[in-house]
């Protein structure tokens, strides 16, 4: 699924005939927004373009995306996401949104193609924290979110990250299922973590991704993943 040669900014990924994973770039920001205001609706702040713009260039900070190829035109997303009517009714509203004038005087760069699922983590020394791993609603249940997280262990690893932390909703008991069956296990609890509703998160991490066990269940799961949703893994090679 992922090769690397040199980094994340410059590894072979890997696409198939309808999705390519690959490094987020400026040009996705306005979906990614978008994505995120729809897994996370009652969230609150959400990303915004510049705080979003700012992660791409944090050389802590990694984030990859899942598109789309025949999902739709790229003329039809700009439509979508990037029209001037849009632009318009949006900055009707920056500053109820957000106190750095949302998006600013810049204008993103028209959409390439079809965002559909994202995730972001931040390295630290040995240690990577997911950030948010999220898929459009239309696209949950067809592997998309699993594919995500593998290709970001995939990433820690080859960045020599020894565990891999995350906070999720106590609520959420469907993504905890998918994290625990990665190997994550519950480290805590932090209290009042989201400040929509004041919800606690739980802090979960895994074990030494270096370890033989983790090892050997991380490459079974990769491949069960695999023969499950075949049409995400019928690849050619792409830089």
């Amino acid at each position: 699924m992922l090769e690397f040669e040199g980094g994340l900014q410059s590894s072979k990924f890997r696409k198939s005939m309808d999705y390519i994973i690959r490094p987020m770039q400026d040009r996705d920001i306005l979906q990614a927004i978008e994505i995120d205001r729809e897994a996370f609706p009652t969230q609150w702040p959400h990303p915004t373009y510049s705080s979003l713009k700012q992660e791409l260039r944090n050389r802590l900070a990694r984030y990859i995306v899942v598109s789309g190829r025949n999902e739709t035109t790229p003329a039809a997303v700009e439509q979508r996401i990037g029209s001037k009517s849009l632009w318009q009714r949006l900055s009707q509203v920056r500053h109820f949104l957000d106190h750095d004038r949302f998006f600013g005087e810049e204008k993103p760069p028209p959409a390439k193609d079809y965002v559909i699922g994202v995730a972001g983590f931040w390295i630290m020394v040995d240690e990577a924290h997911i950030t948010t791993i999220a898929t459009r609603n239309a696209h949950r249940r067809q592997g998309i979110g699993e594919w995500l997280l593998i290709s970001v262990i995939d990433v820690a690893m080859h960045l020599s990250a020894r565990i891999i932390t995350l906070e999720v909703r106590l609520s959420n008991k469907q993504a905890q299922a998918l994290y625990q069956k990665y190997g994550f296990q519950k480290a805590g609890v932090r209290r009042s973590y989201y400040s929509d509703n004041g919800e606690d998160a739980l802090l979960m991490t895994t074990d030494t991704m270096t370890s033989a066990s983790f090892q050997s269940h991380f490459q079974q799961l990769k491949q069960e993943h695999q023969q499950r949703w075949r049409a995400l893994y019928e690849v050619s090679e792409v830089t």
